[in-house]
């Protein structure tokens, strides 16, 4: 299983990639990036992106529907995914006149505050490829 470095490297390979990197929502900070980054300052994205993440994360209206709720669990008590602690949202894509930015947060065992970043030129990058690509790395990534 890979950590952190090796996974995003391995974003980096997307076609398109710009920059890459995994962030602690609760704390702002990046855990790790590569490439580039928006503005050209890798800290200031990844608080930026954190207060995203954030948002969505909290917001009741972004919550699961169909039984589940926000920390994880379904109607009867149990576990929400094969990890137990689902997120209440899998991913947020944003897009602009020349960019997307994908954010994919990781499922732990534990109560995961992280999510990867992936900056994706948007002439060279295929949106589909990069979020299916990312969700397979986060389901992978080993933190610690």
């Amino acid at each position: 299983m890979p950590g952190i470095d090796e996974s995003l490297l391995e974003a980096m390979r997307l076609p398109g990639a710009r920059g890459a990197s995994v962030v602690d929502w609760i704390s702002g900070l990046a855990l790790g990036a590569v490439g580039d980054a928006p503005g050209g300052d890798a800290e200031a994205t990844a608080a930026e992106t954190a207060e995203l993440a954030r948002l969505a994360t909290e917001s009741g209206v972004l919550a699961l529907t169909g039984g589940g709720d926000a920390t994880g669990e379904t109607a009867d008590g149990g576990p929400g995914g094969p990890s137990g602690k689902e997120p209440p949202v899998q991913d947020l894509i944003i897009t602009n006149a020349d960019s997307y930015h994908l954010l994919r947060f990781v499922t732990t065992t534990f109560d995961s505050t992280v999510f990867v970043h992936l900056w994706l030129d948007r002439g060279e990058g295929n949106l589909a490829l990069a979020r299916i690509r990312l969700a397979e790395m986060a389901d992978r990534l080993v933190l610690g």
